[in-house]
């Protein structure tokens, strides 16, 4: 109990004290006044002459204010960026056969995905010439040229679906050859 009535009257001041050392928006006379009535009444009531938090009594400037850290980095995906952000292989007309130009491209992604096990999807697309039905297979042979590549090159079977939209998902809208060129594809799609 004796304790209790030595620090009594710092400890009431403590949480006055706290508050304005706290408000951003107090006067220089205010926290001279909160540093008087702080230093007086701490070191009145104890004996070793130091305040009830324990701390000196100096300004509230002279607290070091803590810097922000710095924000990480965000972090890179490395399928946004060189051939991994590349995701489509093109095709000649009528053909399910993969490019030369392509084959750097189906490695690198075999590469990541041998050694990352995610799941991706080959769809196969068409131009609009043949009919609906020969379109659909022949985007189904697209893609499955591709997954024969990846597979390969040592990416597993299970991480792999093969779906054909055929000439329904046109990249390019058109009649003329710019624009089939642009539909004869296999698009890689991770799913995440």
């Amino acid at each position: 109990m004796k304790f209790l009535t030595k620090f009594s009257p710092a400890l009431l001041l403590l949480p006055a004290i706290l508050l304005l050392s706290a408000c951003g928006t107090t006067g220089e006379a205010e926290q001279e006044q909160a540093q008087a009535v702080a230093g007086g009444g701490a070191a009145a009531d104890s004996d070793d002459g130091a305040n009830a938090s324990g701390a000196s009594s100096g300004s509230a400037d002279a607290m070091p204010m803590m810097e922000p850290e710095p924000e990480p980095e965000p972090l890179r995906d490395p399928l946004e960026e060189g051939l991994l952000a590349q995701r489509v292989v093109y095709f000649e007309f009528d053909s399910s056969v993969i490019r030369d130009d392509a084959l750097p491209l189906i490695q690198a992604h075999a590469q990541y995905l041998a050694s990352n096990p995610m799941l991706i999807t080959l769809e196969g697309h068409a131009d609009e010439r043949g009919t609906r039905e020969y379109n659909i297979a022949l985007g189904e042979r697209r893609a499955d040229s591709v997954r024969r590549l990846l597979m390969a090159n040592g990416v597993p079977g299970n991480q792999i679906k093969v779906v054909s939209y055929g000439e329904e998902r046109p990249a390019a809208l058109g009649h003329n050859e710019d624009a089939w060129s642009l539909n004869r594809r296999s698009e890689l799609m991770y799913l995440r």
